[in-house]
């Protein structure tokens, strides 16, 4: 069965507020196994005054965040974890690479899927891609330690 998240159970999950909430949308969650991300990229954004002044370019540090957060929100509406105390970590990030800038007006998309986890688990491991227009912009292999509430451990 495959479910969505907007802004409003995103908001519910993770912490994340602006200007460090990545993701506007996801979409096609199978529970517990893959999600996929939508962000989209505005020039009102504040990395792009400072990050190639006149040459708007993503962070490819901020592109890995939004794959994590991505994969955050599937664990939290995987697990019923909205309205809970959860916070997800970088535990390690490994074999990224970038292939694309992404600038304003791109639509990216974070194809997550996870490598191993369950339910109740604390650490999980994460394959990530993302993509603009179904063209590679980066992606990354990554570990996060979940802080599950209590009573979900």
């Amino acid at each position: 069965m495959t479910t969505e998240a907007d802004i409003h159970l995103i908001q519910r999950i993770i912490p994340h507020r602006y200007p460090f909430l990545l993701v506007d949308k996801v979409r096609d969650i199978v529970v517990n196994i893959s999600a996929v991300g939508i962000k989209n990229v505005t020039m009102n954004e504040p990395h792009f005054q400072g990050h190639f002044p006149g040459t708007p370019i993503m962070p490819g540090v901020t592109i890995v965040e939004a794959m994590a957060q991505t994969a955050a929100v599937m664990v939290g509406v995987s697990n019923d974890l909205a309205d809970k105390e959860f916070l997800v970590y970088f535990m390690a990030i490994d074999g990224c690479k970038f292939r694309r800038k992404v600038v304003p007006g791109d639509v990216l998309e974070m194809e997550v899927t996870v490598t191993r986890g369950k339910p109740g688990a604390k650490v999980w491991k994460f394959h990530g891609k993302a993509t603009v227009e179904g063209e590679t912009a980066a992606e990354a292999d990554f570990t996060a330690m979940m802080d599950l509430p209590k009573d979900t451990a």
